[in-house]
């Protein structure tokens, strides 16, 4: 069984959790995508905005920013759609705060693609924002709890997209809550680029086992108390699919 292309998200999602990269990867059964995901993309919908037009009122950014979740949610099933919602203003605005004394960016949403040696297929991914003229990019995470340091997915990610543009990007991620916001820099760029890479590696190794998507389903096994699984339809499948 061949991938086309790799992301870092499946990337670190193999890491993490085998069995839920086989359903969805392999199986095809994705998850729905919870409020908490479409908060992180109604947030930067705000932030960029705000990003774009320095003199734009930060209640306009809030505004877009809770028109796109509205939308993105207006179908949704997740018990904590409101609550989750009602910290989307905080968010902008700390984020604001944290990324508009960098000026206006120069590319958002910026399409990387590496293709190291030994990997058949190439690691593609888009990192939010950059200051060209600074040298500098960002990856902006909401999150309910603000991390000590760059989580280990994350700076994988981070590596790969500041390693595969240049040797001398400032790499950088912002983490922001409710209350609280800090911007990390990530050393060691190249290391967490090789990270991702060997696990591109282990994942083609993995996929190369079958073509028979029932014998990953043999080799797996989930952990159902996992937060991966906390949605019903994904505990299904895993019964359904893993007996378990």
């Amino acid at each position: 069984m061949k991938v086309e292309r790799h992301s870092p998200s499946s990337l670190n999602l193999f890491c993490s959790a085998p069995a839920l990269f086989v359903l969805e990867r392999v199986l095809g059964h994705r998850q729905p995508v919870g409020a908490a995901a479409h908060r992180g993309t109604a947030v930067e919908v705000g932030v960029t905005a705000g990003l774009l037009a320095p003199s734009k009122p930060v209640e306009e950014c809030v505004e877009f920013a809770e028109r796109r979740f509205r939308t993105l949610t207006a179908l949704s099933g997740d018990p904590r759609r409101e609550l989750i919602g009602s910290e989307i203003a905080f968010m902008v605005r700390e984020a604001l705060e944290e990324l508009r004394p960098y000026g206006v960016p120069t590319s958002l949403q910026g399409r990387v693609e590496w293709r190291p040696e030994g990997l058949e297929a190439p690691i593609m991914g888009f990192y939010d924002f950059a200051w060209e003229q600074h040298g500098i990019i960002v990856d902006l995470k909401t999150t309910g709890k603000l991390p000590s340091h760059i989580k280990s997915g994350h700076a994988r990610q981070l590596g790969f997209y500041a390693g595969a543009i240049s040797d001398n990007l400032d790499a950088r991620i912002s983490y922001v809550t409710p209350r609280k916001r800090a911007t990390y820099r990530l050393e060691n760029i190249e290391a967490h680029r090789d990270a991702l890479h060997q696990i591109a590696l282990r994942v083609e190794k993995f996929l190369s086992l079958s073509d028979d998507p029932e014998y990953f389903i043999s080799i797996t096994a989930p952990d159902c108390d996992s937060f991966y699984y906390a949605d019903p339809l994904a505990r299904q499948a895993v019964f359904e699919r893993w007996c378990i």
